[in-house]
């Protein structure tokens, strides 16, 4: 899997959302409409902010696991995931907030097996039902020890576009970016039991770069 957007400072796919009100700030400008001009700057400060592309140090080490996304952890729970895993495990989840960066990164080495696409609703990204119920990208990944982790994009109230540039049979690089989600959503990480986990609810944690967990 090629790492598409390093050295980009912007997600391509925010090209647009970032040109728009940039173009009608310098029309706006140059006609004298001085608020207009003032409303089109913070727009595109804030889609340039929202789209901003960062560089992270991936942490090295055997069987770590680092955030596939920036924001908040906000739960951690073992339960019984039915559809792909389809046996116990602990979810990570970890809320994206509309200024959080919304790169998503690979949490660990491996094999991708699958990616599945769900459309879904739109509630509130950090309700727990919407786990099973929201749009949402999951993908499989393999370990090179036979170990499943399941990363999954869940689309938010705001989010509605979920953008996956892996196929099944791709390579898996823990912290290689290999989507995004606009604008606000969250990232659950399925874990198989007995992994230890590094963080705790009401951390926060960056993309590719903080270890939340050591597989067993």
């Amino acid at each position: 899997m090629a790492d598409r957007a390093v050295g980009i400072p912007f997600a391509k796919e925010g090209i647009p959302f970032i040109a728009a009100p940039a173009g009608i700030t310098l029309l706006a400008g140059w006609l004298g409409w001085s608020v207009v001009a003032f409303l089109g700057g913070v727009a595109t400060l804030f889609s340039a902010w929202f789209f901003r592309n960062p560089a992270r140090v991936v942490p090295q080490g055997h069987n770590l696991v680092v955030a596939p996304g920036d924001g908040k952890v906000i739960a951690i729970e073992e339960e019984f995931e039915p559809r792909y895993l389809k046996e116990r495990c602990i979810r990570l989840t970890i809320f994206l907030n509309v200024f959080n960066v919304h790169i998503n990164r690979m949490p660990c080495d491996g094999l991708i097996e699958d990616v599945q696409y769900q459309p879904g609703l739109f509630m509130v990204a950090s309700k727990p039902e919407a786990t099973l119920r929201n749009e949402q990208n999951a993908v499989m990944i393999k370990t090179h020890e036979g170990i499943k982790v399941l990363c999954v994009q869940v689309a938010g109230l705001i989010a509605r576009r979920i953008v996956s540039w892996v196929s099944p049979q791709d390579q898996a690089i823990r912290g290689e970016r290999y989507g995004l989600i606009r604008f606000g959503s969250r990232m659950d990480t399925f874990l198989p039991i007995g992994t230890n986990v590094r963080v705790a609810i009401g951390d926060r944690v960056k993309g590719g770069e903080t270890i939340v967990g050591e597989l067993p």
